[in-house]
């Protein structure tokens, strides 16, 4: 366990160390991208083997009698008239609805996609370091579980594109479940949830993606909230956006403090050209950000892994 220990100590330092990617000059990016990305690999390999290790080392013969005795009582079995929804479920759908009513209309997005929706439709050049960025998992047969709702942007363009020659907008939000391979925590879980909102029309601009994102935030936390942002990266939107959020009074924010939300930005011109909707006659705006945090800064929750713990305790309180 040591071991195991100090290997993920070991990642953890990589991971760190991919972040000075943005002080590389551009020339050198790919060949420090591949660099890292070939420490990481071989980082990953040897913890498997130690998990490996360590769960061989665990496992004992189990004596099925000491969970069963003679009239002993049943224990408690609940039908599906006792079940509920999910919190996550609850609030995602409450998340749609404040949406919808802001006219958005609403996509799932998927379970597995492709290269292709990953990374080459939202401008991921290839060979970017950006790729190995994602920590993503992938299947044996090339498939990937998807690392944002972003996987969707493309789809949504192309399928809603005819609205633009109507003369409408395309507004669409894509709630998902999202998979990356972290080291799990309080704060980080390898399934989890996120929210991709896509609007474009010929003369939507950042000042409206603002007002759209501060009035969601005001009714899902049913107060007046102030507003930041600092720049960001990401290849799909140029220029790009952190924004945050003034701290909800339920969690006992002051003015001053300021909780980061989500990443935005307007759509890059080369995603829209892939989607067949032309840049030079048309804008879009674009956001992504985790839902399970938005539920946790709601109800004041410390811990990620009950979403996925199925801990009936827990449930019960929602």
């Amino acid at each position: 366990m040591v071991e195991l220990e100090r290997l993920k100590q070991e990642l953890k330092r990589v991971n760190a160390e991919y972040a000075g990617i943005r002080d590389i000059v551009a020339e050198q990016r790919a060949e420090f991208g591949r660099r890292i990305n070939e420490k990481k690999m071989a980082i990953l390999a040897k913890i498997a083997e130690a998990e490996k290790a360590a769960l061989d080392a665990e496992v004992q013969a189990i004596d099925i009698t000491a969970f069963t005795a003679p009239n002993e009582p049943v224990p408690e079995v609940y039908t599906q008239d006792n079940g509920s929804s999910h919190p996550l479920t609850t609030e995602i759908d409450r998340v749609c609805e404040i949406y919808q009513m802001m006219g958005f209309d609403v996509v799932e997005s998927r379970q597995l996609d492709d290269e292709y929706h990953m990374f080459d439709s939202l401008n991921f050049a290839k060979g970017h370091p950006a790729r190995d960025g994602y920590d993503t998992f992938r299947t044996e047969e090339g498939l990937i579980p998807p690392a944002h709702t972003s996987t969707m942007q493309h789809r949504v363009l192309k399928k809603y594109k005819d609205k633009l020659a109507r003369g409408e907008n395309i507004a669409v939000v894509v709630p998902g479940r999202v998979h990356r391979n972290e080291d799990v925590d309080a704060t980080h879980e390898h399934t989890f949830y996120q929210c991709e909102g896509v609007y474009v029309s010929k003369d939507c601009n950042m000042g409206q993606m603002l007002g759209i994102l501060r009035e969601f935030f005001e009714k899902y936390y049913e107060q007046k909230l102030e507003i930041r942002t600092q720049p960001g990266y990401f290849p799909f939107t140029e220029p790009s956006l952190e924004f945050m959020i003034e701290k909800p009074r339920s969690l006992g924010g002051k003015k001053g403090d300021f909780l980061e939300m989500l990443g935005c930005g307007m759509i890059h011109p080369n995603v829209l050209k892939m989607a067949g909707i032309d840049p030079n006659e048309y804008h879009g705006f674009a956001w992504g950000g985790g839902m399970d945090r938005l539920v946790m800064l709601r109800y004041g929750l410390k811990d990620v892994r009950y979403f996925e713990s199925g801990k009936l305790n827990f449930l019960r309180e929602f």
